[in-house]
């Protein structure tokens, strides 16, 4: 069987965060070459993406990740229903970019959007890997966070990447590495990024104990999106994989972190 590793292309790596549904093409294709490197060398891979700005937005709007509310607290210009339907297509859009720039340079790919097989949101969420488990070598299996059905009265939630990758690493057999690339930092940073010196905060490797007992706990960068990547991160090593936080941005360092090579960024130790 050949070697896999899983990849996140945050949503924040892949398109302009302040621009609506605009993606980073020339990020976008630098990272399908770091890809098509690791299918070179005989590593398969699991790509799953983020949204950036074409999900986040709207999602928050309708408050998407609470499933159903009342509506007199929400914009009156469409429904949650209308809203999900919207932000599904939106993800779509920005998958089939990712699909293109993959198409652009040979790679056989296929993409799952989970809101047609999976249900319910969290890292128990339902739906069969076994399509992810199936693939013939040389296929990479694309999927994304996305707004999945949930069980009434919830109705609908929002499916992250983060609790995709967490469960594609540890229950598709041969996941060797899950490799997290990142927008606008080399890793976890030990305070949020401010655009100085943050290269000197760049936490090489990171404990469960740096983070949840260290004197700089009250100033890490473990809220919001970082934190959940953590999180999952920590309880994917628990299985024996080797987990990377590293920019997306710079040199090579993705199709580094998924070859195993010694790379810039952080590394999870549990």
């Amino acid at each position: 069987m050949r070697e896999r590793v899983v990849v996140k292309w945050g949503g924040g790596l892949i398109t302009k965060k302040d621009e609506m549904k605009t993606v980073r093409t020339e990020v976008l294709d630098h990272l399908t070459q770091q890809l098509v490197a690791c299918l070179d060398h005989g590593v398969d891979v699991i790509l799953v993406h983020g949204a950036g700005s074409f999900g986040h937005l709207k999602a928050k709007q309708y408050r998407l990740s609470e499933g159903k509310v009342n509506s007199a607290d929400l914009p009156e210009e469409m429904t949650q229903e209308e809203a999900v339907r919207e932000v599904r297509s939106d993800m779509l859009e920005l998958n089939q970019h990712v699909m293109d720039a993959l198409t652009k340079h040979d790679v056989s790919a296929v993409s799952l959007p989970p809101h047609q097989w999976a249900t319910g949101t969290g890292k128990k969420f339902g739906g069969d890997l076994a399509l992810f488990q199936s693939a013939p070598g040389g296929i990479v299996v694309v999927t994304h966070g996305d707004v999945v059905d949930c069980d009434p009265p919830v109705n609908f939630g929002i499916l992250s990447g983060d609790d995709l990758v967490y469960r594609l690493a540890t229950e598709v057999s041969g996941v060797n590495r899950l490799v997290f690339a990142m927008g606008g930092v080399e890793g976890v940073l030990s305070e949020p990024p401010s655009g100085k010196n943050d290269a000197s905060k760049l936490i090489e490797v990171l404990t469960k104990e740096g983070v949840f007992q260290g004197e700089h706990m009250a100033d890490l960068d473990v809220t919001g999106g970082i934190g959940l990547k953590v999180s999952r991160g920590f309880q994917t090593a628990e299985h024996g994989i080797a987990v990377h936080l590293v920019s997306g941005e710079h040199d090579h360092r993705v199709r580094d972190a998924c070859l195993g090579r010694t790379v810039r960024g952080t590394v999870l130790r549990p």
